[in-house]
Formats: structure tokens, sequence, C-alpha cells
């Protein structure tokens, strides 16, 4: 049985990147690949164990807009099959092609790159809607893009287990892209209106004591654990392999991280390996 990952997304996005990093934790790559010639490559990977681990980076939106049927085709195989989508804003994508000078594939005539971002990420919606996993890459830097790839498809780090993730973020700064489950906890008493408290973080023992010592704070956390025990075998059950829980307070600095942090802790109790992400503290 082989290990395949289709590897899609927005262009400029890094699936370029994402391939190499891949490449470099022994997956086999072919970049650029044809929806048409996916069946035959996954039947010659199957035939050996030298292609048991195959990346396949589909290369054009309407390539793209292809690989769903595929996709499904593959899911009855037998084989173990995921599909990564890389996203990003589009004011993140017009300024990487901007410093780049590249021309972004959909690009014509007069027509901006602002335009032809939107009308990829229209395009690829079904696309991103049939993916396993979704990895916004707006902010993070190569180096955190491979780190974050090397948890989730290195020998060491993926298994057959769904993979949960939780990031705290501010709504002032957007919601994520990549995420499942979303969870706004902008009701309870904000350690912002304490002087004392102001410039710490929600990593900080004084703004984890001020959160949890609320009444609202213990009602909520049991209220969301009970939720999660009854979703998370749910979501496995149905073959979901990445499950990404959003907690977002006004800034991202405090409550959401306090939250983030106590859920993650629940996660270690109950036998996952929550992977725990604070996007905006430093902001």
């Amino acid at each position: 049985m082989a290990d395949i990952l289709l590897i899609t997304g927005l262009s400029g996005a890094g699936r370029s990147q994402a391939a190499d990093d891949l490449e470099d934790l022994g997956w086999f790559v072919v970049d650029n690949m044809p929806t048409e010639l996916i069946d035959k490559v996954v039947e010659i990977a199957a035939v050996g164990e030298t292609l048991a681990k195959l990346a396949l980076v589909v290369g054009s939106t309407t390539a793209q807009r292809d690989v769903v049927d595929v996709l499904k085709r593959l899911r009855n195989s037998g084989h173990r099959v995921r599909m990564l989508f890389l996203d990003a804003t589009v004011a993140e994508l017009v300024k990487r092609y901007g410093a780049t000078r590249r021309k972004h594939p959909l690009a014509e005539g007069n027509s901006g790159i602002e335009q032809a971002v939107s009308t990829e990420r229209s395009l690829l919606e079904s696309v991103k809607a049939e993916a396993d996993l979704v990895i916004d890459t707006t902010n993070l830097t190569i180096h955190q893009l491979k780190n974050q790839l090397t948890e989730m498809f290195s020998e060491t780090g993926a298994d057959d287990s769904m993979q949960v993730s939780v990031v705290s973020f501010g709504y002032k700064h957007g919601i994520p892209l990549d995420v499942d489950l979303v969870f706004d906890v902008r009701f309870l008493p904000n350690p912002h209106w304490d002087e004392n408290l102001r410039q710490l973080s929600g990593l900080d023992a004084a703004v984890r004591d001020f959160v949890l010592s609320n009444e609202l704070t213990t009602k909520f956390l049991a209220h969301l654990e009970s939720l999660l025990q009854f979703l998370l075998p749910a979501y496995k059950a149905e073959g979901k392999s990445y499950l990404t829980l959003a907690i977002g307070c006004t800034g991202g600095r405090h409550r959401s991280v306090v939250i983030a942090e106590q859920i993650n802790n629940w996660l270690s109790e109950n036998s996952h390996k929550p992977r725990v992400t604070h996007r905006d503290i430093s902001r």
C-alpha cells in the first residue's frame, strides 16, 4: 500500500517549497503532475516499496480542478491518500508576485495580479473543500513551513491517528484561513483593561490566573471539552486526518492564548498529540 499525497493550492502559496521539503523528508516527489497520469504513476508506485511515499504536485489551475475526481478514485483504491492545499491571503500573494516580478498564470492582458489571484481562489474552492489539510502560508517563513510539514509528514511525526492542532488568534487581525472549528472567547473578561496585565501574554501566570479564575471560563471549558469529546471520535470515524481548532479573542494575546493552552493540555491528557500555535501573540 502506497502513501500518496497530492499537493495543491494557489499559485505563489508555496507548493514548490512544500515539494522540496517533502523530498528532504524522503518522499518521492513529482512536480507539475498532469492529472491524466496520476492513476498510472500510483499503479507503478504500488508495485514495489521504492515509491511507498509518493507526493504529486498538481500544477495548473485546470489540472487541480480535475483532481477532485481522481482523488475520489484513489481513496477507493486501498492506498493511504491525502490532499494538501496551500493557501494565502490575496494581499500576501500580490506582494509575493510583486517582489519576484513573476507573471501569475491567470493574468491576461491588462488584468492585474489581484484579479488573477481572486479568480484562481474562486476556481479552486471545490479543491480546497476536498483537502485533508489546508496550510495558510501567509505568515509562515520557509523554515516554519518546513517545520510544520516535518511534524505532519515525517516518519516520526505522522501516524494513522487524526492529528489535532490548536491555534489562537485575534479577530482584529483576521480569522485564520486553514481552520475547521472556530470558537470566539471575546465574551470572557479582558485582561487588556488591567494595566498590570496589558503588556503580558496568555503564557504568563498572572494572565492565565486572571482568565481561569472567572466562573464563566470554567463553564465554557467544561462545555467545550464535552463537545470535543463528542466530536473528535466522530471526525476520526469519518476518516478525517487533520483537525484544526481556532480560539479567537480581540487581539490574540491574552484570552485566546490561555484557552488554547488549556485545550492543548486537555487533548494531551486524552491521548492526542496536539500542536499549538499562537498566531498573534507578538502583535
